[in-house]
């Protein structure tokens, strides 16, 4: 059973000769059905687009002096009961 964020939508896009020429010939040597190859860049470009944002997030996240310190603090102490002692973050 499709829940309706799965269910498959048709939609009209207006797209350049030169383009859909390009699509095709690139579906077809992957041998994909346009709408396979379209939905499959689709599905890529988005996800690129979340790993983006996800990175920035982290990198403004990580920027913080304080907690760069706690984390160098959790990861020495880490190591160190790796070496026998024991670990406490």
């Amino acid at each position: 059973m499709a829940t309706e964020m799965n269910t498959v939508r048709k939609i009209g896009i207006s797209v350049p000769r030169d383009l859909l020429r390009a699509v095709d010939s690139a579906a077809q040597r992957r041998g994909e059905s346009r709408s396979g190859f379209v939905v499959r860049v689709l599905a890529a470009a988005t996800a690129r687009a979340r790993d983006r944002e996800i990175t920035r997030r982290l990198d403004e996240l990580f920027a913080d002096a304080d907690l760069q310190a706690e984390q160098i603090r959790t990861a020495e102490a880490f190591l160190g009961a790796q070496s026998g002692d024991a670990w406490e973050p």
